[in-house]
């Protein structure tokens, strides 16, 4: 079982990064409980972020609902939620009611802007949150517009994984203060957190505002992905000089332009020298001459490629559940194991299982029922 054993964890169902953020919590271990709305609809086994932990159904808009909730976050360790600033107050289920019932409870919010400043209480999506912490700007190709990164950079890194790191440290801080705190964890904050490094060559002159003329950001031609002559691609991080060296010495390049590796004047005459050169010959050709080097290389992989290369396979990277493929818990760990405790749950699946286990008569279960509350 993973590090979180024993860690009890109540989540208010949302999309994106609060599934992710307890998906990753459940991985580890937690015991993670989903409240999903009464009547709610999920696409089942196949919503692989909701893996892991079991699900109950409640009509918070029900009193007995609420209440059970309540009874519920009293024996947490930690919540989660996504909803917009004020909302989860409005049901009776703020931070200040919960206290009262868990003075030690850790409060995750999960928001696109954060509880509090002009833009708390829009509505918004990844790329808008990121679009305003310089992320979106800076990536692409200097002659196109910015190009969105899926939503790895706003919902899952500086949202889902900030909230899941800003819950264990609360839980930590708890378990020696015996108190609580709300953990506000707004992706326009993660997002600025993971341009740091960016920043920090911004300081040192070493990185200009204009997108894709930078070392990192494909500008460089020892730094980007190329074609290949079969129209798969591959990727080229020749960064340090023993790097780019080895590099040049591998693929026989005997121009003396490319001894210049960090004259910016040269890089667009050289990336272009590099497009030639790699459309000779197909990816797994590049590969057999490359792949395993100090060059820093890989192939780059869609979906139905990255699970079988031998590398992901031996770290078992991906598993397949029930006929699905997905990636693995991460990261490893050397004795408590991180393992997926189960698949994805129906909303309101486990009502009567998890509620007998939290306490709940099954008298009071009944009522709940016939109530309408689950």
């Amino acid at each position: 079982m993973g590090p979180l054993k024993g860690i009890k964890v109540i989540e208010f169902a949302g999309i994106g990064p609060g599934p992710f953020c307890a998906m990753m919590l459940a991985d580890m271990g937690a015991e993670v409980i989903r409240i999903d709305r009464k009547g709610e609809k999920r696409f089942g086994r196949l919503d692989i972020t909701s893996r892991g932990r079991r699900s109950i159904a409640l009509d918070l808009k029900n009193q007995e609902g609420v209440k059970t909730a309540l009874r519920l976050i009293e024996k947490a360790d930690a919540l989660l939620e996504g909803f917009r600033p004020s909302v989860m107050e409005r049901l009776g289920l703020g931070p200040e009611q919960c206290f009262q019932v868990n003075p030690r409870l850790v409060y995750g919010r999960m928001t696109g802007w954060g509880q509090n400043g002009p833009l708390s209480h829009a509505a918004g999506h990844d790329i808008n949150y990121i679009a305003l912490t310089s992320a979106l700007y800076s990536i692409g190709r200097p002659d196109s517009p910015p190009v969105p990164p899926l939503n790895l950079v706003g919902d899952f890194g500086g949202g889902a994984m900030m909230l899941a790191f800003g819950l264990v440290c609360g839980v930590l801080e708890a378990k020696t203060s015996g108190q609580g705190q709300v953990v506000d964890a707004a992706m326009t904050d993660g997002a600025s957190a993971l341009m740091t490094y960016m920043y920090g060559f911004k300081a040192a002159g070493k990185w200009n505002n204009s997108r894709g003329t930078n070392r990192l950001d494909g500008g460089a031609h020892f730094y980007d992905s190329y074609e290949c002559s079969d129209g798969k691609y591959i990727s080229i991080a020749a960064y340090e000089t023993q790097f780019y060296a080895l590099f040049l010495k591998t693929c026989g390049i005997d121009d003396p332009a490319f001894h210049a590796q960090l004259d910016v004047e040269k890089w667009p005459e050289l990336k272009q020298k590099l497009t030639q050169m790699f459309k000779t010959k197909t990816r797994e050709e590049w590969c057999a001459l490359m792949e395993g080097t100090d060059i820093c290389f890989a192939p780059v992989l869609d979906m139905d490629e990255a699970p079988e290369h031998p590398h992901n396979k031996v770290r078992k990277t991906f598993i397949e559940i029930d006929g699905v493929v997905q990636p693995a818990p991460a990261p490893k760990f050397s004795r408590t194991h991180p393992e997926i405790q189960g698949c994805p749950p129906f909303p309101g699946e486990h009502n009567e299982e998890v509620l007998s286990e939290w306490g709940f008569s099954e008298a009071e279960i009944e009522n709940l029922h016939e109530g309408g509350a689950i």
